[in-house]
């Protein structure tokens, strides 16, 4: 798998994608990640990707000139299966979203940044927006590394036991049930005797009954607890 990031600061990239799994994935040559500064497009002097909006108002917007370069050259290279652009007016991310990403070769991220890049981009080259949540983050590197770090964990051999990833919080809709380890006694605080019991089919029944539980108390909104 190959994921291209186009961004205005890659040195906000540079650290979350080069440790942990997404590390180990890399060095597997699982998937490859490469990390594109925008201002190598740019023609201006002084190295801009950015100028002020039409109509006036606050803010810088994305320069459509330099963008569609950058597109367009990695483009030429490759077929993308998506062409993501990091919005708060985005698909909202999730877990569902993660699984079917992953699935496949080539993704293009262009990170947003200032207000937002010039419309007439995500009209005719984006191909699907996405945004981690209601709320507005100072550049969108932030939200293309989680998205990037979601979905390289459940590439096959990014982690070394897979199930762990299939019994993520969020797999099934449903949150993960809590987890214990040793000691099983802690200034009398007791693990539960269920999980000490080394009945398979009964600790999965209980496991299951907390998941349920706890989306329900905690997660009403996910709609698959039932």
């Amino acid at each position: 798998m190959r994921i291209d990031i186009i961004t205005v600061l890659p040195e906000l990239l540079e650290s979350p994608l080069n440790h942990s799994i997404v590390k180990r994935a890399r060095e597997k040559k699982l998937v490859e990640i490469n990390i594109i500064n925008l201002r190598d497009f740019t023609s201006d002097k002084y190295r801009s990707v950015d100028d002020y909006a039409f109509g006036g108002g606050a803010g810088m917007v994305m320069m459509i000139e330099p963008v569609f370069r950058a597109i367009e050259k990695l483009k030429n290279e490759r077929d993308y299966d998506e062409i993501i652009y990091t919005s708060p007016d985005g698909e909202k991310f999730n877990q569902k979203m993660a699984n079917r990403l992953s699935m496949n070769k080539n993704l293009l991220i262009l990170a947003g940044h200032y207000k937002g890049v010039d419309q007439r981009i995500r009209d005719h080259l984006i191909t699907m927006e996405i945004s981690i949540g209601d709320y507005v983050l100072s550049g969108g590197e932030i939200p293309a590394a989680a998205i990037t770090d979601a979905i390289v964990r459940l590439i096959p051999g990014a982690i070394s036991d897979e199930q762990s990833a299939l019994s993520d919080s969020f797999q099934d809709d449903l949150l993960a049930p809590p987890v214990y380890t040793r000691p099983s006694e802690f200034q009398g605080w007791k693990v539960p005797d269920i999980l000490l019991s080394g009945n398979t089919g009964e600790i999965e029944k209980w496991r299951h009954e907390q998941s349920l539980e706890r989306t329900q108390k905690l997660r009403p909104d996910l709609s698959n607890y039932e």
